[in-house]
């Protein structure tokens, strides 16, 4: 008996894109003539692109707006023809400028209530997503905590460890870096007293024109001395209602994570990649990992 052939799910990224004004607060939808229908922003990705940086590039597009990254929401699969489907990351994104100007794709927007919201949206997939974001505060502050990327083989490098640099494929990764962790609008750079961990956080910092920071408290060795002063400064950093990054150690990290009440025994840290806590009133409410920023 013969079937369907089933394809593989057609990747996009969008946004509950959410704003704070006199009435409240309030979340974009985009209406699309072609459907005649209320929506959350969104769109396919381009070919390798990552699925972030898709998400604010559709938001863009389709509002007009300039966004704050924040907290990674639910991922959506629909059918949308026979034997394909659709599957869609969101992101919760902060409203920061922007006006939205009518084309063809998207004709009108409208800023409501969740709950207004919630009853103006066509589809129920999309109120799914909608309900995700208002499960937990959206005005958080986010600390990122990446792990220095690529430094080849410490047995290889010959003098003091604290000088080993980043490799061909470090230097790349903290090229992907630099763009990724531009969409959390970062305001302060940190890193630890390591070259290969100054050097990740480069490329944002010269993206961002932000001066890069040195936390002894976050190499290894100072973590695994005192792992308590590295957590005080990673909570006095989430107090400050604003995006820090904080580039530190394979050893490090996880300890922190542990400490941070993250809910996470055995936290992943590859190099690389990115550990993107949500903070409210002090306490982690997310923690959104990225294996590696560049894809």
């Amino acid at each position: 008996m013969s079937g369907t052939r089933r394809l593989p799910p057609t990747p996009a990224a969008g946004g509950v894109v959410w704003r704070q004004n006199p009435l409240g607060q309030q979340v974009a939808l985009v209406h699309r003539p072609r459907y005649d229908d209320w929506t959350l922003p969104k769109g396919k990705l381009d070919t390798a692109e990552p699925a972030m940086l898709a998400a604010v590039r559709e938001v863009r597009e389709e509002l007009g707006s300039e966004v704050v990254v924040g907290r990674r929401l639910t991922t959506v699969e629909y059918p949308i023809g026979l034997g394909a489907a659709k599957r869609v990351s969101y992101w919760s994104m902060r409203h920061l400028r922007g006006q939205h100007e009518p084309s063809n794709e998207v004709d009108e927007i409208c800023w409501l209530t969740v709950a207004e919201a919630a009853k103006r949206l066509t589809y129920p997939v999309d109120r799914v997503v909608l309900s995700d974001f208002a499960r937990l505060p959206a005005e958080t502050s986010t600390l990122l905590l990446l792990r220095h990327a690529k430094a080849g083989r410490r047995s290889d490098f010959r003098g003091d460890d604290r000088q080993r640099p980043l490799d061909k494929i470090g230097r790349r990764q903290a090229r992907d870096a630099g763009a990724f962790l531009s969409c959390f609008a970062p305001e302060r750079i940190i890193a630890a007293d390591r070259v290969r961990c100054q050097q990740t956080v480069s490329p944002l910092a010269d993206r961002l024109s932000l001066p890069i920071e040195v936390g002894p408290e976050f190499s290894d060795e100072a973590c695994l001395a005192d792992p308590d002063a590295a957590v005080k400064s990673a909570i006095r950093l989430a107090e400050q209602n604003a995006t820090t990054v904080v580039c530190s150690q394979g050893k490090a990290i996880p300890l922190m994570m542990a400490d941070l009440d993250t809910g996470l025994s055995s936290p992943q840290s590859r190099k690389g990649s990115v550990w993107a806590l949500s903070f409210w009133r002090g306490s982690v409410i997310a923690a959104d990992y990225y294996p590696h920023p560049g894809t």
